[in-house]
């Protein structure tokens, strides 16, 4: 049977922007095209994929556990300052609520998707860091389209 979903170990073009011992694991094409992004822009100065481990609580289950963000990213912005944040690439349809729609694999995943983002924003606001949800929008946008 063949797999749903893209995986494998990321070939890195610039190793020593990379922050880990091993090459970073892509569990789908849009994990990816982030990973090809962050090694290859030269607004990116250093990253790491799954390195940040955020404890929160599960509301489906009530019992306290980990969230581990896809990434970590430091860069310099186009003013020449240096900024740092955790990305989490995510469905639309499991990130808005207006896409999640009357399927309950979708509902139940929207609601453990906010309190694992709560948790995140509340953990990066304490270490100066940012938070950010992206989907398919963000990374294959192709920049700004005339109506």
């Amino acid at each position: 049977m063949p797999r749903r979903f893209a995986q494998g170990r990321f070939a890195l073009k610039n190793p020593n922007k990379y922050m880990g011992i091993k090459d970073p694991l892509y569990r789908s094409s849009w994990e990816f095209a982030f990973m090809k992004f962050c090694d290859e822009s030269p607004a990116i100065a250093k990253w790491a994929s799954e390195a940040v481990k955020i404890p929160y609580r599960n509301p489906l289950t009530g019992r306290y556990t980990i969230y581990v963000p896809d990434f970590f990213i430091n860069y310099v912005d186009k003013g020449g300052q240096q900024h740092a944040e955790i990305v989490e690439i995510k469905p639309q349809n499991q990130s808005l609520k207006e896409k999640v729609g009357k399927n309950l694999n979708n509902q139940a995943s929207y609601i453990l998707n906010r309190a694992k983002w709560e948790a995140a924003t509340v953990w990066c606001r304490q270490k100066g860091l940012r938070f950010r949800v992206i989907n398919e929008t963000d990374i294959f946008h192709q920049g700004n389209k005339r109506r």
